[in-house]
C-alpha cells in the first residue's frame, strides 16, 4: 500500500502554500508544532513579518485568507502577536486513521526515499569470558536500531565484533594442550550455562598456572606467536574456545529474545589478514608515522597530561597490532567490501576518544568521506539504586544471565497475581513472565537517552503503573480483552461521526507514529519511540475513562468507531514495541 501522509504534513503544506500566496518570494517555514490550545500552532509568521517589515498580526490575517478550510483544516484563529491556532476536522482525523488501519503491516509508515547501507557494530562479548551487565546496553540498543532502520527501508548489516584474539589465548591454548579433553563433550548437547562453566573453570586454572609457573608463562607466550603465525594445531585449539563461547553467547541472546546469526559474528580475528596492509597503506599515505619504533597517528587537539600529543598506536614497537589496526581494517572491509554508506558503533562512552581518533584516521586516509559516515552511539553506564556502577555486594560486575533470570522471576510473580482473573494457564504464566521480564529490562534501557546513565531498579521496571513496558503491554492486552468481548461488533471507521475530546487526542497521537519512527531511526534515538508509546498508552487510559467502548447506550456506529480506534491503538503499540524488540502478550 501507499504510505499515508500525516495530518501534520498535510497542514504544513496548506500553511506553506498560504505563506507563498501571501509573500511569493518568502520561502518561509510555518514552524508548525502540536499545541495545547488547538491541534497545531504555527509560529513562523513572526520571523517572516520581521523580515518583511510588516505587522505580524496583519500578516497573519492575510495568510489566513489564503487557507482553504473544510477538508483537512476546520478552523484557523490568529492568536497573540501573530500565532496561528489550527484545528483539524474530525472527518480528516478518522479518514487518515482508516488509511493507516488498512495498511496492516506498516500502519502507513513510509519507507525512506533514499535508503543506504548501514553496518551496525553492537553486542560485542569476549570469547572465554562471561557476559556481565556492561554488555546489556550495546545488545539492547543495537538490536532496536537494527529493527528501526530496517523498518524504514535501510539495508542493515549486523556485525558482532567479538573479542576473540589476543595474548590471553596463548595462555588458554597452552593449558588446553597440556590438559587435553577439557573442552571435549562428544556428541552431548551442551547448554550455554555448561559451556560457560567449562570455560570459566579452564580460564581460572590457566590463569593460576600462568601466574605461578614461569616456565608455563614462557610456553604460553610462545603459543601467542604460533597463533598469530597461523599454526594449524594452535588455530584448531583456538577454534574450540570460540565454538564453546558461541554456545554460551547464543543462550544469553536467546534469553534476551534477540536474534544473533552466526554469519554476523566477525570478531577481531576476522581482520588479521588485513592488518599488515592497513599499516602499510597508512604509512604510504602519510597518515601514520614511525615514532619510537611504533606506527602512530598524531592529532594536534589530543594531548596527554604532560602536554605532549597522544598518538593512536596502530602497530606497537614490538611489531604487534593494537585495537586501532583491527578497527581501521574493519572500516576498510565495511566500506569497500560491504559497500556501507553509514557505520554505526554502539559502544560504551569510555571508548569515545579511541573512536574519535580511529574515525579521524580513516577520514585522513579517505576511507571515510562525504559519501560514507561513521558515528559512535556512545552509551552511558547502568547504575545501581545507590547511583554507583551496578555491582554485586562483593563489588564484582553482575552476571547478565543472573540479572535476566531475576527479571523474569519478578515479572512472573506479577503476571501470576492477575492470572486467575484473566484465565491464564500455567504455560501462559511462564511465557508471559518471560516476555514481561525481558521487556521490562529492554524498555528501561531504551526509554533513557543512550548517552545518559540510568538506574537499574527491577521493582520499578515490572510495575504496572508508570513509564514501564508492563504498562504498555497491559494496555495492549486490555484492548485484546475488549475486542474479544465485542461479540458481533467489528472495528469500523465512521468518518461522519463527531469525535469527543478524548477520541480526538487519541486519534491525533496515533497519526504521529510515522514521524516518530522516522525521527527515532534517523537520529539513532529509540528513546523517542518509547516516549511516544508511553504517551499513546496514557492517551488510551484517558479514552477508557471518558469513552465507554461497548456500552449498550452507544449507537452501533459509535461502538464500531471506538473499536476501530482501540484496535488501531493496539496495532500501533504492538508494532512500536516490536521495533524495540519487546513482545506484547494477548492476555495479561
Amino acid at each position: 500500500m501507499a504510505p499515508v501522509t500525516s495530518l501534520t504534513d498535510l497542514v504544513h503544506q496548506r500553511l506553506a502554500n498560504a505563506l507563498s500566496a501571501t509573500l511569493p518570494e518568502a520561502d518561509a517555514d510555518p514552524l508548525l508544532r502540536r499545541s495545547d490550545r488547538a491541534d497545531f500552532q504555527a509560529n513562523g509568521i513572526l520571523a517572516l513579518a520581521k523580515k518583511a517589515k510588516a505587522n505580524p498580526r496583519e500578516l497573519a490575517t492575510q495568510v489566513v485568507s489564503h487557507i482553504t478550510t473544510g477538508d483537512v483544516i476546520q478552523d484557523v484563529e490568529v492568536s497573540g502577536p501573530g500565532f496561528l491556532n489550527i484545528t483539524v476536522g474530525d472527518r480528516a482525523i478518522t479518514e487518515n486513521l482508516a488509511a493507516r488501519y488498512a495498511d496492516a503491516d506498516r500502519l502507513g509508515v513510509p519507507v525512506a526515499e533514499h535508503p543506504g547501507t548501514t553496518v551496525i557494530d553492537y553486542a560485542q562479548p569476549n570469547v572465554a569470558k562471561e557476559m556481565h551487565v556492561g554488555h546489556l546496553r550495546s545488545a539492547v540498543i543495537g538490536d532496536a536500531l537494527v529493527q528501526l532502520l530496517e523498518f524504514t527501508g535501510e539495508s542493515v548489516v549486523r556485525r558482532h565484533h567479538i573479542g576473540d584474539w589476543g595474548t590471553q589465548f596463548g595462555m588458554l591454548i597452552q593449558y588446553l594442550d597440556e590438559h587435553p579433553g577439557e573442552l571435549d563433550h562428544g556428541d552431548a548437547q551442551v547448554t550455554g550455562e555448561e559451556a560457560m562453566s567449562n570455560l570459566d573453570r579452564l580460564y581460572k586454572a590457566a590463569r593460576k598456572l600462568f601466574d605461578s609457573d614461569e616456565e608455563f608463562k614462557t610456553r604460553a607466550r610462545r603459543r601467542v606467536v604460533d597463533l598469530q603465525a597461523g599454526d594449524p594445531q594452535t588455530l584448531a585449539a583456538w577454534q574450540k574456545f570460540v565454538d564453546e563461547s558461541k554456545i554460551y553467547f547464543f543462550s544469553v541472546f536467546e534469553k534476551l529474545d534477540m536474534e544473533i546469526r552466526d554469519a554476523d559474528i566477525v570478531g577481531e580475528s576476522g581482520y588479521n589478514d588485513m592488518l599488515d596492509e592497513t599499516c602499510r597503506m597508512l604509512e604510504d599515505l602519510g597518515v601514520a608515522e614511525i615514532s619510537d619504533g611504533a606506527l602512530c597517528v598524531f592529532f594536534d587537539d589530543i594531548k596527554g597530561p604532560d602536554g605532549n600529543r597522544t598518538p593512536l598506536i596502530v602497530r606497537k614497537s614490538d611489531g604487534g597490532y593494537g585495537y586501532a589496526a583491527t578497527d581501521l581494517s574493519a572500516i576498510r572491509d565495511r566500506v569497500f567490501n560491504l559497500k556501507a554508506t553509514s557505520l554505526l558503533y554502539v559502544v560504551d562512552v569510555r571508548q569515545s576518544l579511541h573512536f574519535k581518533m580511529v574515525f579521524e584516521t580513516a577520514r585522513r586516509a579517505e576511507w571515510l568521506n562525504d559519501d560514507v559516515s561513521a558515528f559512535q552511539l556512545a552509551f552511558g553506564t547502568i547504575l545501581g539504586k545507590d547511583g554507583k556502577p551496578f555491582k554485586t555486594r562483593e563489588g564484582v560486575s553482575v552476571k547478565l544471565e543472573d540479572l535476566l533470570d531475576e527479571a523474569v522471576q519478578r515479572a512472573t510473580a506479577v503476571v501470576r497475581e492477575k492470572a486467575e482473573k484473566v484465565g491464564l494457564t500455567e504455560e501462559e504464566i511462564v511465557e508471559n513472565g518471560r516476555y514481561v521480564g525481558i521487556g521490562a529490562v529492554k524498555y528501561a534501557d531504551l526509554s533513557t537517552s543512550a548517552v545518559r546513565d540510568y538506574k537499574f531498579d527491577l521493582d520499578q521496571m515490572v510495575s504496572l503503573s508508570g513509564d514501564t513496558s508492563v504498562y504498555l503491554q497491559y494496555a495492549y492486552a486490555r484492548i485484546q480483552s475488549i475486542l474479544r468481548k465485542a461479540g458481533e461488533a467489528r472495528p469500523l471507521a465512521h468518518p461522519e461521526l463527531e469525535l469527543t475530546g478524548a477520541e480526538r487526542a487519541l486519534g491525533l497521537h496515533l497519526d504521529q507514529f510515522s514521524e516518530v519512527v522516522a525521527d527515532a531511526a534517523k537520529e539513532y534515538a529509540p528513546h523517542k519511540l518509547t516516549a511516544y508509546l508511553y504517551q499513546l498508552a496514557s492517551a488510551l487510559t484517558t479514552f477508557y475513562d471518558q469513552c465507554h467502548v461497548l456500552s449498550p447506550d452507544n449507537a452501533p456506529e459509535v461502538v464500531e468507531n471506538r473499536l476501530f480506534l482501540v484496535d488501531l491503538t493496539a496495532r500501533t503499540l504492538q508494532r512500536g514495541m516490536a521495533l524495540l524488540g519487546i513482545r506484547t502478550p494477548e492476555k495479561l
